[in-house]
Formats: C-alpha cells, sequence, structure tokens
C-alpha cells in the first residue's frame, strides 16, 4: 500500500503539526469498548456539520468510501471549496475523491501518518476513525487556546477553569474525570445555571448525572448527544478522544462567554500592573519625603556654629558628632540607595508595560534628593573643621588666659608698694652720704623698672591676643590689663618726678659708697635674669608633634648651657658685698645694714638661684614626658596611616575591579546576578577592617591630634570612597535585576541580550557605562538602523534619541538601549488593545456601566475603573455610562487619568 500523504508531506513544514497528538495509538482499537465510544462519538460529531448541508451519515466506515461526504464534511467545517469531486462509481473515482480529501487535510498543516485513500475506500474502520480524529483535531481544538496553551492543554485547562467552584468536579484529564457526569454537569450550569439544578445531582448516580448533561445540551445548546451514559460508566477507562471531541463541542458552543473572560482577564493584568505601580510611586513620594525631612531637620544642626568656653564642652560637641556620624547617619545612607534603586526598578516597570515615566513632584526627583545630599555632606565637613578649629582655639585661649593670669600676678607682686616708695621725701632729712645713697638707689630702680618694660608689654600682648580669639572672659582680662597699664604709667610719672628731685639734691650731696653701687647694678639684672628664668621653667607649653617638643628641649639644653657663667655672675656679685664687709671691718666703717641702693640682698640672690637650680630637673622631666607623649601620638599617626593606606588601596581596587566586572560580565544575567551578590558578600566582609580604622581614628581624635604626615588618607576620604564602592555594587545589581524584568517581560533571548551588551560595550571605548550621541550612531549603523548623515537619516536619529534619552543628556545607558531594543522587537499592550478589551465587555457599546464592570471584573479592579473612569458624554449614553476610552488611553499616558 502507497502511503501517499506521507510521501507528499516529507520536505513540508506544516506536517509537523500537533505531534504531541500522534498518541493515537491504533491498537487500542481493538478494545470493542473504545472503538464502540469513538464510532458513536464521531459519527454524531460529522452528522452535527453535515446536516448543515441537509445530509448524515448512518455507518462511519461505509459512508465516507466514496469520498463525497467526505468532501462535503470538509467543506462544511472549513468554510472553503474544495475541488470539483468525481461523480463515477469505479474504485478508481472514490480513490481519487478520497485523496482530494486528504490533500486539504494535508495543506492544512496535517500529518497523516499511514492513512490512505485505499484503506479508506475498503472501509477500514481503524484508519477510518484515525482519519476522523485527525479532522477533529485540526478544526474543532487546535485553535483552542487559554492563556498561552492550546489544543489538548488548552482544552484541560479551560475545563479545569470553568468546573473550580464546584465541589465533587475535579478535572485532571479526558477520561475517568468524566465518568460521574458531574463535570458536563458543572461545564453547563456555569455558563447556564438556569438550565441544571446542580446541587440536586449526586455524585453516586453517574448515569442519571451524565443522561441530564446529555439531554440539556442536545435541547437546549444544540450539542447532539455523541456518547452513551452506559457504555462511559461501565468503562474503567472511557475513551479519551470521544471524550474530547464532546467536550470541545461545549467550548465551541460557549466560546462567546470565552471571548468576555479573555477581555477581563486582559483588564484585570492591565490594572493590575497600574495598581502596583502607583503603589510604588506612593512609596517612593512617602520615603523620599522622609529622608528629605531628615536631611532638612539634619543641616541647621550642622551650621549651627554657637561657641563653648571650654574645652571638654567643645570635645561634648565632638562626641554628639561622632554619634551622628557612627548612629544617626549610615542608616540614611542605606535608605538614599533604596531609593534610587526603587526609582530605577519602578522607572523599568513603566517602560516594560508601556507607561509613561514617572515623574515624582516637585522637590522630589533624584536628583534634588542628591543636591540635598551634597548639602548636607558639606554641612559635614564644614562642622567637622570648625569643631577641631574651635577646639584648637580654645586650647591656645585656656593656655594664654593661665599665662596672663601668672605674669599679671608675678608683676603685682613686684610693683606691690613701689608706688608709697616714690612718694616718700626721705631725702628731705637724710644726710649727704643717704642722699647720694638715695639717688644711687633710685637708679638701680629705675634699671629695674625699665627690665620690668618687657614684662608689661608681653601681659599686654597676650590680653589682646586674647581679645582677637574671642575669649569669654576678656572683660576681666582687659581690666586687670587696663590696671596694671595704669599702674605702670603713674609709676613711670613718680619715678621721673623723684629722679629730678634726687638730682637737685645731688650737687650738694659729695659721699657715694661705689661698691654698693656697683653691687645694685649688677645683683639687679641678675636678679631679673633669675626671675625670667624661674618664669620660664614655670612656663606652660603645649605642642603637637615631635619636631616642636624637641625644639623646646634643645632650647632647655641651651639655656642649662648658660648657667657655669651665671653661676659665676652670682659669685662675683656675692664678693662685692664681702668686699664691703672687708673694708668696714678693716677701716672700722660701722654699716647701717641694708645695702642703700638695692633690696636686693646677697640671701634672697642665692634663695632664688636656688630655687632655680631646683626647677631644672622638673623642667626635664616635664619635657621629656611630653616627648614620650609625641612619640605616643607618633605610634597613633603610623597605625592609622598604615590602616588608611591599605584600605585607600582596597576600596581603589575595588572600584577599579567593579568597573571592569560591568563590562566583562558573562554567563546568564541570573549567574550574573548570584556573582555580584557573592562578590557583595566579600566586599562586605571587609567591612571589619573599615570599623578597625573608625577605632584607630577615635584614638587619633581623642589624642587631639590634627595631622598625619605619614598618609594622604583622611577617615572622610576613606569614608566616602567606602560608600560610593557599596553605592556602585548596589546599582550594577540593580542594573542587572532590570536586565531580567526586562527580559522576562519583553521575551528577549539570552543570546539577544549577550549581543546588545557586545555591541553596546564595542562602542564605550572609555567603559563609562554610557555612549555619547555619536558612539550611540556609530552603534546603530552596526545594527542595521539607516540613521547615516542626510536628511532622512538625522530626522530618525532624533527620534530614537528622543526615546532613549528623553532628558536631553547627551548619553545613552545600557538600560535605555536595551530597553529601547526591546521595544523594536517585541510586542506590549497597547491602548487600543486595552480599548478593544473593554468593548467586548459592554457588549460593543461606546460606553460602560458599573453593573458590567462588577460583574466582569473582581471586585477591587472593578472599583478602581468605576473611581478613575469620566462620565460618559456621548449622545447614546444611559444615566451612569462611563467613558472607558479616556480611560485606556490615560493608562498609557496619551491622555490625563
Amino acid at each position: 500500500m502507497v502511503d501517499y500523504h506521507a510521501a507528499n508531506n516529507q520536505s513540508s513544514s506544516a506536517g509537523v503539526y500537533m505531534e504531541q497528538e500522534n498518541d493515537w495509538d491504533r491498537d487500542l482499537l481493538l478494545d470493542p469498548a473504545w472503538e464502540k465510544q469513538q464510532r458513536k462519538t464521531f459519527t454524531a460529531w460529522c452528522n452535527s456539520h453535515l446536516r448543515k448541508s441537509g445530509t448524515q451519515i448512518e455507518n462511519i466506515e461505509e459512508d465516507f468510501r466514496d469520498g463525497l461526504k467526505l468532501m462535503l464534511l470538509l467543506e462544511v467545517i472549513s468554510g472553503e471549496r474544495l475541488p470539483k469531486p468525481e461523480r463515477g462509481k469505479m474504485r478508481v473515482h472514490k480513490i481519487n475523491n478520497v485523496n482530494k480529501a486528504l490533500d486539504f487535510i494535508a495543506s492544512k498543516g496535517v500529518k497523516l501518518v499511514s492513512i490512505g485513500a485505499e484503506e479508506i475506500v475498503d472501509g477500514n474502520a481503524k484508519m477510518t476513525l484515525g482519519m476522523i480524529w485527525t479532522i477533529i483535531l485540526r478544526f474543532a481544538i487546535q485553535d483552542i487556546s487559554v492563556e498561552e496553551t492550546s489544543a489538548k492543554e488548552g482544552l484541560l485547562l479551560w475545563c479545569q477553569r470553568k468546573t473550580a467552584p464546584y465541589k465533587n468536579v475535579n478535572v485532571q484529564n479526558f477520561h475517568i474525570s468524566w465518568k460521574d457526569g458531574l463535570a458536563f454537569n458543572a461545564l453547563i450550569h456555569r455558563h447556564r445555571p438556569d438550565l441544571i439544578d446542580y446541587d440536586s445531582l449526586r455524585k453516586d448516580d453517574p448515569v442519571t448525572n451524565l443522561n441530564n448533561a446529555f439531554e440539556v445540551a442536545e435541547k437546549h445548546l444544540d450539542i447532539p448527544k455523541m456518547l452513551d451514559a452506559e457504555d462511559i460508566v461501565n468503562t474503567a477507562r472511557p475513551d479519551e478522544k470521544a471524550i474530547m471531541t464532546y467536550v470541545s463541542s461545549f467550548y465551541h458552543a460557549f466560546s462567546g462567554a470565552q471571548k468576555a473572560e479573555t477581555a477581563a482577564n486582559r483588564i484585570c493584568k492591565v490594572l493590575a500592573v497600574n495598581q502596583e505601580n502607583e503603589l510604588m510611586m506612593e512609596d517612593y513620594e512617602k520615603l523620599a519625603s522622609e529622608l528629605l525631612e531628615w536631611i532638612r531637620r539634619t543641616i541647621p544642626w550642622l551650621e549651627n556654629r554657637t561657641q563653648e568656653k571650654t574645652v571638654n564642652d567643645m570635645q561634648a560637641k565632638q562626641e554628639d558628632f561622632r554619634d551622628y556620624r557612627c548612629v544617626h547617619k549610615p542608616p540614611k545612607v542605606q535608605e538614599k540607595c533604596q531609593l534610587e534603586i526603587s526609582f530605577n526598578t519602578l522607572q523599568t516597570k513603566l517602560r516594560l508595560s508601556n507607561r509613561p515615566a514617572f515623574m515624582p513632584s516637585e522637590g522630589r526627583m533624584v536628583s534634588d534628593i542628591n543636591g540635598a545630599w551634597h548639602t548636607l555632606e558639606g554641612a559635614e565637613k564644614g562642622y567637622e573643621e570648625w569643631i577641631l578649629s574651635e577646639i584648637r582655639r580654645l586650647e591656645r585661649l585656656e593656655h594664654l588666659a593661665e599665662k596672663f593670669h601668672q605674669k599679671a600676678a608675678i608683676h603685682e607682686s613686684w610693683t606691690d608698694g613701689k608706688e608709697a616708695m616714690l612718694t616718700q621725701k626721705d631725702y628731705e632729712t637724710s644726710t649727704l652720704s643717704e642722699v647720694k645713697a638715695l639717688l644711687r638707689k633710685h637708679e638701680a630702680f629705675e634699671s629695674d623698672l625699665a627690665a620690668h618694660q618687657d614684662r608689661v608689654e608681653q601681659i599686654a600682648a597676650i590680653a589682646q591676643e586674647l581679645n582677637e580669639l574671642d575669649y569669654y572672659d576678656s572683660a576681666s582680662v582687659n581690666a586687670r590689663c587696663q590696671k596694671i597699664c595704669d599702674q605702670w604709667d603713674v609709676l613711670g610719672a613718680l619715678t621721673q618726678s623723684r629722679k629730678e628731685s634726687l638730682e637737685r639734691t645731688e650737687k650738694q650731696l659729695e659721699s657715694i659708697d661705689e661698691l654698693y653701687l656697683e653691687y645694685a647694678k649688677r645683683a639687679a639684672p641678675f636678679n631679673n635674669w633669675m626671675e625670667g628664668a624661674m618664669e620660664d621653667l614655670q612656663d606652660m607649653f603645649i605642642v603637637h608633634n615631635i619636631e616642636e617638643i624637641q625644639g623646646l628641649i634643645t632650647a632647655h639644653e641651651q639655656f642649662k648651657s648658660t648657667l657655669p657663667e651665671a653661676n659665676k655672675e652670682r659669685e662675683a656679685i656675692q664678693a662685692i658685698q664681702a668686699e664691703v664687709q672687708k673694708i668696714a671691718q678693716s677701716n672700722g666703717i660701722k654699716l647701717s645694714g641694708a645695702n642703700p641702693y638695692t633690696t636686693i640682698t646677697p640671701e634672697s640672690i642665692d634663695s632664688k638661684w636656688e630655687k632655680a637650680m631646683a626647677m631644672v630637673p622638673l623642667r626635664d622631666t616635664a619635657l621629656q614626658d611630653e616627648l614620650n607623649k609625641q612619640n605616643s601620638n607618633d605610634t597613633l599617626r603610623a597605625k592609622f596611616a598604615t590602616q588608611a593606606n591599605a584600605v585607600g588601596a582596597y576600596i581603589q581596587a575595588k572600584m577599579e575591579e567593579i568597573g571592569r566586572i560591568s563590562i566583562e560580565m558573562n554567563g546568564t544575567l541570573e549567574d550574573q546576578l548570584t556573582n555580584l551578590k557573592e562578590y557583595q558578600k566579600t566586599i562586605m566582609s571587609y567591612m571589619p577592617e573599615i570599623n578597625k580604622l573608625e577605632g584607630s581614628h577615635q584614638l587619633i581624635q581623642e589624642a587631639l591630634i590634627f595631622d598625619n604626615q605619614y598618609t594622604s588618607y583622611t577617615m572622610e576620604h576613606l569614608r566616602v570612597g567606602w560608600e560610593q564602592l557599596l553605592t556602585t555594587i548596589a546599582r550594577t545589581i540593580n542594573e542587572v535585576e532590570n536586565q531580567i524584568l526586562t527580559r522576562d517581560a519583553k521575551g528577549i533571548s539570552q543570546e539577544q541580550l549577550y549581543e546588545y551588551r557586545a555591541s553596546f560595550n564595542h562602542f564605550d571605548k572609555d567603559h563609562s557605562g554610557a555612549l555619547m550621541a555619536e558612539e550611540f550612531k556609530a552603534c546603530l549603523i552596526s545594527l542595521g538602523y539607516d540613521v547615516e548623515n542626510d536628511k532622512q537619516g538625522d530626522s530618525e536619529f532624533a527620534r530614537i534619541m528622543g526615546i532613549v534619552d528623553p532628558n536631553g543628556s547627551g548619553a545613552v545607558t545600557f538600560q535605555a538601549f536595551i530597553d529601547f531594543m526591546s521595544r523594536e522587537t517585541t510586542d506590549t499592550d497597547t491602548a487600543d488593545q486595552v480599548i478593544a478589551s473593554f468593548k467586548i465587555l459592554a457588549a460593543d457599546k461606546n460606553y460602560i456601566t458599573a453593573e458590567e464592570l462588577r460583574r466582569e471584573l473582581p471586585p477591587d479592579q472593578a472599583e478602581y475603573c468605576i473611581a478613575r473612569m469620566a462620565p460618559y458624554t456621548g449622545p447614546d449614553g444611559v444615566p451612569g455610562a462611563l467613558d472607558y476610552m479616556s480611560f485606556s488611553t490615560a493608562l498609557y499616558g496619551e491622555s490625563d487619568l
């Protein structure tokens, strides 16, 4: 036997139609029960179509042998004309007619395996039933489509969806799931509840259930009775093809209701996307408002420059600032990063669903938040610098104030009684020698007064500096300084007046004791030098590095080197006094006691000398302690520098590495996302090093160390670098996630994404992650777009740039490039499609009612539409009519919602 149709379709691509249905097992027809069910069902199915032409068949294998009714059946179910049949009675005429029918079936993409015209003409029941089943599959079942499934799977899914709400019904197949008859009754009741009282049916009475469904379908739905209830009940496994044939008649009978359901599903899908997007927009607005409010409240605190009076008060502010840095700010950094990610994800979803881009309310754009954040960080940097500057200023002020009061106390102690001494008139009743002595004593006093001039100037200079540095107790300092200066002026005037009086008397005086005078002249400077030395030895000092303390130590060593010469001077002064005593004793002169020219006694010189010598080792110890402190500070600097240099290099290396990774990523997007998240975990594992560096930085600040020559990094730079690294990784992960969303939503293959990425990277010469206009044009040309430098090409390129760069930044990101390519190569929902769906629900009316929306859509989405649809104003409207056309265009940004 020649397999005419198999040979005729070997090269045809349509020959693979419904290979999944090649499970037609002809050996199963040996089961008499199944063959009986198929004969009855297929005969009834054929007659349901042949009766439209006024004929029918009685015996399925006999009545199709001449091919005439077979050709007629195909014309009825296809609506097409077949070639004119041959009317002869000879076998060859019958074979030719059957071949015409089989040729027509093959032209519809059906692969007829081992079915030839000779078997049909010979009345082969097995082949005839197989041919009829193939026709049923092609013309009754193939076009069934439910939620992207078709044919048998689509019909099964349709049955499952329609019977899901009914108790005792669980459709899993086309055989035993239908034996109790409840599934047939459920299908009818779902679409025509007025025809069947479903609650009265019993699962334990299958024959009654089946006959009830068959009779109702035949009487009210024009579906002929194709099955026998007893055959189905008495067969362990009813014939699947007979059941499918009969059930497909229900599907076609209820196809109008199915279209309405499909339309409702499309609207639900679109509305669900819109509701989700609105929720994301509300979340973005809320988070953006809260973050901007926190920034608005924080900046005035950082810009507050209220000065404190003491170093401790400023250090308390520094501690508050450190708490802000370590506790309050990090969560806000995370919120800012999450806000940017949410914004990008929302924009991607809007693009994928063909919706207009989301424009946040005024002042809440990502750029606005970045600007506010930049202002916050600027205020933060300025506040930290101000705190450190204030600590230095207050430290300097406390040192100067203590130094001022020390010098003032010494000066006031020296001036005590000087005014009374200068105003006395003892020279009026003195002898000549006593007057001469008073004159010499006054000259010595003048020398002493001149020596104290430097101290007065130092006191005034320190007071001036305290005023310039805005010392909080400047009023008392100024009052004390003014008192000292006024007293100094009085002393100067009194000194000059007494000198003039003594000089007038000097002409009458002749005798003067040269030794006393010499003693006084040498003792006064030496005494002043010792007082100055003791002041220096007691002077407080503040240094910030080893070089400064070493300078003080060097100066102290130089001072100690002058002590031998000073001791010689002391011994020489003491020798003058000894010479006075020797002369007096040798000449029998009775001394009055004290040196008439000075109040400085040898005992006071020795006493001050001993005190000064005792201060030297104390000064040595203080300088050495400070040297040790500076060495410790230098160790802290070196430790921080080592850690900072390592962290800085790590951040720089990882920033460069993530830049390369984002360009050179291979594998599927899921693999890339997994690798990026693993890489993110690796970066986060470095956090203990950052915390350790923060600890070292805290020790640096507590030690009041303000500079570090061992590193160019500051803690602020490293914090910013670390935050930028974490943000860059998060953005890269978000980019891959958006690519996955694009791929899944648009149906782009992995190979297409690789091709797009390769093209993008090829023209991204500087690896910036974006293409400039000329680079993007070159990329489009390489992909076959006609954007050459002519009038038409420039116009097309301007159109494309308006899509990928709506803000006119001049740069095209990879995500925008992917969105454009996916839009060019895939289909999306449009406003016209949604309008068509609403038109189905509205029964072809130009408006729809709230009642129709509530009947066809889920409650929440029905209410969503009712709340947003404008009243219909057309002349054909009724009370309560709603305008679904303007609502649909608004969903896609073509009008206002």
